[in-house]
């Protein structure tokens, strides 16, 4: 169930929109500033430092590697176990999509 005050809300951001009053803002087309988050700064450094990645992320770098290989593979039997893998690949990375959001 919406809150009783969305309607009006959104009205008024519409209205305001098209009045303009949202046209030329300072800093409009530019990317957010950085907060200063204290409370998770350890863990967003080692994050960082560590160069981690979503799970999602990892496990495409790694079917982008399968798809390679089996570019490379001739063997019938080999290029078949390589579709096998890439095919749960992909059920994983889209069940980690979904974990992430």
């Amino acid at each position: 169930m919406d809150h009783p005050l969305f309607d009006l809300i959104t009205r008024r951001i519409r209205e305001a929109e098209e009045a303009g009053e949202f046209d030329n803002l300072p800093g409009a087309g530019k990317p957010l500033p950085r907060v200063n988050d204290p409370e998770n700064a350890l863990i967003n450094r080692l994050i960082r430092e560590n160069g981690a990645v979503p799970e999602f992320v990892s496990l495409s770098r790694e079917l982008t590697r399968m798809r390679q290989e089996l570019r490379d593979v001739d063997d019938r039997t080999r290029r078949r176990d390589i579709l096998k893998e890439m095919s749960m690949m992909e059920a994983r990375i889209d069940l980690a999509r979904k974990r992430y959001r």
